[in-house]
């Protein structure tokens, strides 16, 4: 989740830098250190740990169960789409404004909270 919060952050500082800048290589170095040494690595935990316990709890039979793999299933599918800027600024390619980045910052928070209530609640029981 960290790196859910952190490499779009990290985008907000990078489109306001100029493609030809010291700076500019050095986000480039953070994003792809984060996104290939942590944030891959995790998300594979993530959906390792995540399937197992279910298996083993048999949560999947419960519907705020659904509710929260859906919510997780779009968070992967933010990571990737995070993989997919990552490499847009990697070969200089960004056309989005620092604007844009601060609010797709807010997408992990926003899912996170809803699955964090999905879990403590359990609605729909």
């Amino acid at each position: 989740m960290a790196g859910l919060f952190y490499l779009p952050r990290i985008f907000v500082y990078h489109a306001e830098e100029s493609i030809k800048t010291k700076q500019y290589e050095t986000f480039t170095t953070m994003e792809r250190k984060l996104y290939k040494y942590i944030m891959n690595p995790s998300l594979v935990g993530t959906w390792f740990f995540g399937i197992t316990l279910t298996v083993l709890t048999e949560a999947h039979v419960y519907v705020w169960f659904s509710i929260k793999f859906i919510c997780v299933c779009l968070l992967t599918v933010f990571h990737i789409y995070c993989g997919k800027i990552r490499k847009e600024f990697e070969i200089g390619n960004n056309t989005k404004t620092s604007k844009y980045y601060r609010i797709i910052n807010e997408i992990p928070t926003i899912l996170f909270i809803f699955i964090i209530y999905t879990v403590i609640f359990k609605p729909l029981v």
